[in-house]
């Protein structure tokens, strides 16, 4: 281990612990992270990063060049957080009802300002640092919206590199897998348009309602009949809405589908096969489905050189028996896949949340944050860089 490095960076832990509580007690969603931003750009300005922001409306960029090497490094966070009630008693709990950090950014935006500060203060490596920091990753587009407003060709990098927290693995350990890591991500809205009319005259209607039930035990189909068994897929229809009337039939509703693959053939197979049943079914019934792909971003595939190099920094800074390879592929999504897809030469890992009883999952509400990490985590962004850019 690396202990100079992990010393420097444990001196400011309840620094960076009370940081990470403050960012947590005003979470903001995606694209609205302003008071965010505003403490990103503000300490990175501090400490004499020249400060970009704008790009994908929330997102902030700081530039740190030492000596004149060529090599030109990007480091991912992300910002937002979920439209979710928090519920836990903690002291630093969310002040704003309905929504919180369950997922962990406020803890990733930390970690990769910790990271910034030391790398600033030390200038221990001859290249160029970029700190990128992400709005919307819960949307699953804020990555797309920075590349398309110019990330890559305004900041251009070499490698690039982001992490995430995991609830279930071992507290501060890394977690690497070459090749296909995450899943891609699709969300897809059914319009249902039949005809309402009264209760208790079903034979002159043409009931929306029925038809979205059918479609949504058709659309399960897909994965046990048109889907590979040696393929992943998720079809989930997380929402079901036709009227609130006990006695009227429905003319009109509404389903909303998240569909998850591993491999860009399945995502493509499966999304038609969702058009086509929803189609279908609507029209064996009389009525009409109009199907909008609402958004998506692709399977997220790590860079086998960019991984290799990270899991080696790793496994040097912290030990073999803390780092771990073929991590097994997970059907969560992230946007990352975008700079990935951009720029195939990085990768994407994990950092365990802790696997102790107890623990919940991103997304839940009653998700904590495990500010232990914050140390090996930024400790690590920091041999990172070190090591690519000497």
């Amino acid at each position: 281990m690396n202990n100079k490095i992990v010393e420097a960076i444990s001196k400011n832990k309840q620094i960076c612990t009370d940081l990470r509580r403050k960012i947590h007690q005003q979470p903001e969603l995606g694209f609205e992270e302003k008071l965010t931003s505003d403490i990103v750009a503000e300490k990175l300005d501090q400490w004499g990063y020249d400060v970009h922001r704008g790009l994908a409306k929330t997102g902030v960029v700081g530039t740190l060049k030492v000596g004149n090497g060529k090599k030109r490094l990007g480091l991912r966070a992300d910002l937002d957080a979920l439209p979710i009630l928090e519920d836990n008693d903690k002291p630093w709990i969310s002040k704003i009802p309905g929504k919180c950090h369950a997922c962990g950014h406020d803890g990733h935006t930390t970690i990769l300002l910790s990271a910034a500060e030391y790398l600033a203060k030390t200038q221990n490596f001859n290249g160029t640092l970029h700190v990128i920091f992400q709005p919307a990753e819960e949307l699953l587009y804020g990555g797309k919206v920075m590349i398309d407003d110019g990330l890559f060709k305004l900041f251009p990098c070499d490698k690039i590199f982001a992490l995430h927290n995991m609830p279930g693995l071992k507290t501060g350990e890394f977690y690497f897998q070459k090749g296909v890591f995450m899943a891609s991500s699709d969300t897809v809205h059914i319009d249902i348009t039949g005809v309402g009319g009264h209760g208790a005259m079903p034979e002159k209607t043409i009931d929306a309602g029925i038809v979205a039930c059918y479609c949504a035990l058709a659309l399960q189909s897909i994965v046990s009949r048109n889907v590979a068994p040696q393929d992943a897929a998720v079809v989930t229809v997380g929402s079901i809405q036709s009227g609130d009337a006990p006695n009227v039939i429905n003319g009109h509703a509404s389903l909303k589908l998240t569909v998850r693959t591993l491999r860009p053939e399945v995502r493509e197979l499966v999304l038609k096969r969702i058009t086509a049943i929803a189609e279908s079914q609507a029209v064996s019934f009389g009525a009409k489905a109009i199907v909008t792909h609402i958004n998506g971003s692709p399977v997220l595939i790590n860079g086998d050189e960019a991984t290799e190099f990270a899991y080696q920094v790793a496994k040097q800074m912290f030990g073999e028996d803390k780092v771990h390879s073929n991590t097994p592929p997970t059907m969560g999504s992230e946007d990352f896949a975008f700079m990935l897809e951009e720029h195939p030469d990085g990768c994407y890992f994990l950092v365990g949340n802790g696997d102790e009883p107890g623990v919940h999952m991103l997304h839940n509400p009653e998700y904590i944050f495990n500010d232990d990490i914050i140390v090996p985590a930024s400790s690590y962004w920091c041999a990172l860089t070190e090591a690519y850019l000497k």
